[in-house]
């Protein structure tokens, strides 16, 4: 494992006048020092465990406001814990540390109910944005079980909604349907396909995107929105279904109507 590095600008950033509080989780005792040190400096309070049962155990004793999880962990893993939360109900914003490359683990992430993932190593400044990334978003009311249980067209009434093609986002409520059928996103990828639709027709490039939605360019090596776009796509564009997303090479994305 390759400590993380200390390339950043100290910043303090609080949500109002309360301290951000994280639960970060990670079995590298090396890693696991210097994440807490960096976090404590930009001013969050830091809980730091070592493996998956203690995140557990932390988090029903005190629910953080975001949790940092390593998905290699000993007793359970990160994948595991995520599951476990999401099954409780709890949709405390999870951001994913691994060093495994090959997208079926991240999708495999996501699938557990993570909200973000970065690949080992990484730099601070990139962790620090998705972080504050996933606090913003966080603060969006969740949308209620009896809200879930009825049709679109019901929940939908008086709420800000876009409609492209057969595609509707219903934003206030941060839910999307395709063809009638509600297809479930994390909030990275809900922020980025509203962010598509809102602009459907238009060429987005990839730092505005980067802006938007991290409001951090990691600059043009980095595959991170190429593959939540592979995400949404996934789960967009089934089998039968005329693709709504496409990619103008050399530039960024679009959305449209067919």
């Amino acid at each position: 494992m390759q400590e993380v590095s200390y390339r950043f600008l100290i910043q303090s950033w609080t949500i109002g006048v309360v301290t951000p509080t994280v639960l970060l989780a990670e079995d590298d005792r090396a890693i696991r020092d210097s994440l807490d040190r960096l976090l404590t400096l930009e001013g969050y309070q830091v809980t730091p465990v070592s493996d998956g049962i203690e995140a557990l155990a932390s988090v029903h004793k005190q629910r953080p406001d975001v949790v940092v999880l390593d998905v290699m962990m000993p007793g359970i893993d990160g994948l595991a814990v995520c599951r476990v939360l999401r099954a409780e109900g709890d949709n405390v914003p999870i951001l994913m540390l691994t060093a495994r490359v090959e997208t079926s683990d991240r999708v495999a992430g996501l699938d557990a109910g993570a909200d973000d993932y970065m690949l080992k190593p990484f730099e601070a400044e990139e962790l620090l944005a998705r972080l504050r990334a996933l606090l913003r978003r966080a603060a969006v009311p969740a949308v209620s079980s009896a809200e879930a249980a009825v049709e679109p067209d019901s929940v939908t009434a008086g709420h800000d909604l876009i409609e492209v093609d057969d595609l509707r986002i219903d934003s206030t409520a941060r839910r999307v349907w395709r063809g009638g059928e509600e297809i479930q996103l994390s909030r990275t990828e809900y922020d980025l396909l509203e962010l598509l639709a809102r602009n459907a027709g238009i060429v987005l490039d990839h730092s505005t995107v980067y802006d938007r939605i991290w409001g951090y360019d990691f600059g043009p090596g980095s595959k991170n929105l190429a593959v939540y776009i592979g995400y949404l796509r996934r789960k967009l564009d089934t089998p039968g279904r005329t693709p709504l997303i496409h990619t103008v090479r050399g530039v960024g994305y679009t959305l449209r109507e067919p």
